[in-house]
């Protein structure tokens, strides 16, 4: 990974988990607009925009069973970063630290797309997050969410547990198009 995309990841990686505490409130001062099941966030300084949602539903599976497990916020989310060059940065969070050097799976209505767990440097800072390994497939992943109705994101916790997220696609074009015309560059 070069220097500046860990850059960006790091910036990025502290703003959503900032939007973690946010996301749950709903008086939140950043949150301005919400459209079905995404909510748009706006920082000013550095200028950072993002749409974000929950999932409708969670699976999490211990060889095989259905078991529950304490997560923390499970999000997906794009981002706008007009300082950095980024004009659409997917990230997901799966709310525990992802398996070394495991693999996230992405399916977007019969669309499958990988997502790099973590980072390179395996730190703890970067361990609850996956991300697309470029910016062409960024745009890919965004092009096929403006499409889909429906997002499944499969990862693998460091205590082995299978995980499975589904996100309602219902107001991301919206909440995109918000977002870009909040963070123009």
């Amino acid at each position: 990974m070069n220097s500046i995309f860990k850059q960006i990841v790091y910036t990025i990686a502290l703003l959503a988990l900032a939007v973690s505490a946010v996301a749950a409130q709903a008086t939140s001062k950043n949150r301005v607009a919400e459209f079905t099941n995404w909510s748009v966030f706006v920082e000013n300084n550095p200028m950072i925009c993002w749409s974000v949602s929950a999932p409708t539903k969670q699976e999490n599976r211990q060889k095989g069973r259905l078991v529950q497990v304490k997560r923390s916020a499970t999000q997906l989310m794009v981002s706008v970063v007009p300082s950095k060059g980024i004009g659409g940065q997917v990230g997901f969070t799966g709310g525990y630290p992802f398996e070394s050097g495991s693999t996230v799976n992405l399916n977007i209505d019969g669309t499958a797309f990988q997502l790099t767990a973590g980072s390179e440097d395996n730190s703890l800072k970067h361990a609850e997050w996956a991300w697309p390994k470029n910016a062409e497939e960024d745009a890919k992943i965004i092009d096929a969410l403006k499409r889909g109705n429906r997002a499944e994101i499969r990862g693998k916790s460091t205590r082995g547990t299978n995980t499975i997220d589904t996100f309602s696609l219902i107001g991301f074009t919206a909440a995109l198009e918000e977002v870009r015309s909040k963070c123009k560059s």
